[in-house]
């Protein structure tokens, strides 16, 4: 497919509750897409689908805060311009304020991992925004402290110790510093990845930089401790917009037989599984992920796979 170069992303800041965001965008006409990015990434794991969705979107991605280029303040109640709680009605608000002010539109909300839960909870606060969400290996949320009871043992008393080590800030950082290195940060994606040949120095640079950022040991010790707030079942449960499921059959952190359980709920309409691909999707087989989120734009709760 030959993509215009008039789609190509064009960077941007937005100025949100004093804080800077970075976003990307593309595409002039047809309906608006948010590409929300999970944890440790930012608009960037985007840059294979942007250009291509904007054949017919108008196509967004932005990092949210704490994350990429966009400002990583300090954990904490929200102080404009200062501190911000690094959550999920954290995040939700800031698609939706995005959706308001950047957008000017409603829109389909698509995210990757915890960028999924990201989508359903602005779908949850401002349902009037949210044409629809697609999920790609949203996180299950396995360590959230109501999940933590079905553990093996070994792991149900292990992360709340691993929690408590890392809050202790000289070791939490130390362990931060260690885990932001190219080697270690290839090998966690040739871990997550089902096609292990999209993990390419460009992406392992993609997620490095940000991580020598000040302040970004703070955001990823915030989130490491933060076992609480909505699990994926709970927004399900309180979003009125169809969600589709995309999934990797491959991917090792969210296990697709698990993730099965949300074709329970109604808004679901359909749960695509991708074999041979792991928890990120949008990078690992783009040109599916694209197809086939432009045949649930176009068709409403309904879906071509191709």
């Amino acid at each position: 497919m030959v993509i215009s170069l008039a789609n190509q992303p064009q960077a941007a800041i937005w100025k949100w509750q004093g804080f800077s965001i970075q976003y990307q965008y593309a595409g002039k006409t047809g309906p608006a897409v948010i590409l929300i990015h999970g944890f440790g990434a930012s608009s960037g794991h985007w840059r294979k689908n942007m250009a291509d969705l904007a054949e017919h979107h108008r196509v967004y991605a932005l990092d949210l805060i704490g994350f990429g280029q966009s400002s990583k303040p300090k954990p904490g109640p929200l102080v404009p311009g200062q501190s911000i709680t690094y959550e999920f009605e954290t995040w939700g608000q800031q698609i939706v304020d995005f959706c308001q002010d950047v957008v000017g539109d409603a829109a389909c909300l698509v995210g990757n991992s915890i960028g999924s839960i990201v989508a359903l909870q602005a779908a949850a606060l401002a349902p009037q925004l949210a044409t629809s969400v697609v999920m790609l290996d949203c996180s299950l949320r396995l360590l959230h402290d109501r999940k933590r009871a079905d553990l093996p043992w070994y792991r149900k008393f292990s992360a709340p110790l691993f929690q408590s080590v890392l809050s202790v800030k000289p070791i939490g950082h130390f362990f931060f510093h260690r885990l932001a290195r190219p080697r270690t940060v290839r090998q966690i994606l040739e871990q997550a990845y089902g096609r292990t040949e999209a993990v390419t120095d460009e992406l392992v640079d993609l997620l490095i930089q940000p991580a020598l950022d000040p302040g970004a040991a703070d955001v990823f010790l915030a989130f490491i401790n933060y076992s609480q707030g909505p699990l994926p079942e709970d927004l399900l449960t309180a979003v009125s917009c169809p969600v589709l499921c995309i999934w990797g059959a491959d991917d090792p952190w969210e296990p697709v037989e698990l993730a099965r359980e949300f074709t329970q709920f109604p808004m679901v309409k359909d749960f695509i599984v991708l074999e041979g691909v792991g928890h990120c999707p949008q990078d690992e087989d783009p040109h599916q992920v694209n197809q086939i989120v432009s045949n649930w734009i176009a068709n409403g709760t309904q879906t071509n796979s191709p």
